[in-house]
């Protein structure tokens, strides 16, 4: 797959992702092996602590995972854990940078870094991707 081929294929699969419309998730950078995306913290997305949900955190890094994973061969996440560093608050931007850290056979594994505007980081995730064998037609 060329790189313009991949990056068509996450902008594709972004495109169509509903849950990341819906919460006004903006992947800033497709690249081979690596995306960025931004999300602000709206009213919906704060829970009882008046922070983000980290569920809602949890969602954006994955789906600026699904990005980059994406960029190289469809792909799955076959597993995926966060740790939440720091709260982030109604009106926050977060940012993510996914990068691919290892790829062996249909499996890789990237991290996902996400950042508030002024650099704290807010969570760490990491997730393993599993390419999809190819299809061809019956």
């Amino acid at each position: 797959m060329t790189q313009r081929m991949a990056n068509a294929s996450s902008e594709e699969i972004f495109t169509n992702d509903a849950a990341a419309q819906r919460d006004g998730i903006r992947i800033t950078r497709f690249a081979d092996g690596a995306a960025d995306g931004e999300m602000t913290v709206t009213a919906e997305m704060v829970n009882g602590y008046e922070t983000c949900h980290g569920g809602q955190i949890f969602l954006f890094a994955d789906t600026v995972f699904a990005c980059a994973v994406n960029s190289r061969q469809v792909s799955v996440a076959a597993k995926a854990d966060i740790v939440f560093v720091q709260p982030a608050f109604l009106g926050d931007v977060l940012r993510a940078e996914a990068r691919e850290q290892v790829r062996f056979g249909r499996n890789s594994v990237y991290d996902v870094t996400v950042t508030r505007g002024d650099g704290a980081i807010i969570a760490l995730f990491r997730a393993h991707g599993r390419a999809l064998p190819s299809r061809t037609a019956p």
